[in-house]
């Protein structure tokens, strides 16, 4: 597989619920960060794709958790994001939080990308390029 690209997020307040945990749906915030940070480091990013002609944006086509354990106020996690397979019309991502060297949630994304009238259309070649999923 490609190698995974890596964002800090640090927990707050706001993320967690009554059990002093984070609450679920944090993760999918965080998984989001991860997913945005990691275009932008490919030299991608949403204000860029939607000001392209036709304006492009990705959307969620289906998306899996897996919850491994509890994070905490003040834990700093990471959110490893490594694209699953080469892209054809969706890309599939598999992202994990870890706290340390320990996984706390796993994630399986697919992800479309869609016109502003909501049409899915094939990746462009730099879309597919900014996902180097190793071919098997």
């Amino acid at each position: 597989m490609a190698a995974a690209h890596r964002f800090a997020v640090r927990v707050y307040f706001e993320d967690t619920d009554f059990t002093a945990r984070v609450y679920h749906g944090a993760f999918v915030r965080f998984f989001e960060r991860g997913r945005t940070e990691m275009l932008r480091a490919a030299g991608l990013d949403h204000a860029g794709l939607s000001a392209a002609d036709p304006a492009l944006f990705f959307t969620i086509r289906a998306m899996s958790l897996r919850f491994l354990g509890p994070a905490f106020i003040d834990d700093e996690l990471h959110v490893l994001t490594r694209p699953l397979e080469p892209p054809r019309a969706s890309i599939v991502l598999g992202q994990t939080i870890v706290r340390g060297a320990t996984p706390l949630c796993e994630a399986t994304v697919e992800l479309c990308v869609i016109t502003a009238g909501g049409r899915p259309v094939r990746p462009s070649r730099a879309i597919r390029n900014a996902f180097p999923a190793e071919r098997s």
